[in-house]
């Protein structure tokens, strides 16, 4: 059985588990902002989008959206250390957390992501904002006394 994502467990694990979580929670409100600004470049580019299939079938498949695809690794990364049966440990939580730094500080010779992440920064100010949301996280990992 896999054990769930709540805040049920003893004060340690918490106190490991949950800047982990509260990465998570940023790091996937930048992946849906990083999105919809993606689907308004393409649409205004390429044309509409006519329905969620549609637009799913791009998102897996279309190069426009492949750039994306670190960010959501990155996320499948977390949960699957979050239902690991071992249990996360302060390193464990800072090597996942420190995989973003190198993926989301914006260089434009990063190749293909740098580059989109930083037109996307530059165009969108919703992505500026959860950029700086994930930002904040970051370094944030070690539990308070």
């Amino acid at each position: 059985m896999k054990k769930e994502r709540s805040e049920e467990g003893k004060p340690e694990e918490l106190a490991v588990r949950q800047p982990l979580l509260d990465f998570r929670d940023s790091l996937l409100d930048l992946h849906k902002v990083l999105i919809e600004s993606e689907r308004a470049v393409y649409e205004a580019n390429v044309g509409p989008i006519n329905s969620p299939h549609h637009f799913f079938q791009l998102l897996t498949s279309d190069p426009w959206f492949a750039w994306l695809r670190p960010v959501s690794q990155l996320v499948v990364a977390i949960d699957e250390a979050l239902d690991a049966e071992e249990p996360l440990t302060s390193d464990s939580v800072d090597a996942l957390i420190n995989q973003s730094v190198f993926l989301l500080i914006p260089a434009e010779s990063a190749g293909d992501f740098g580059e989109r992440y930083m037109a996307a920064l530059q165009r969108d100010p919703r992505v500026v904002l959860a950029h700086a949301r994930v930002s904040r996280r970051i370094g944030s990992t070690k539990p308070q006394a």
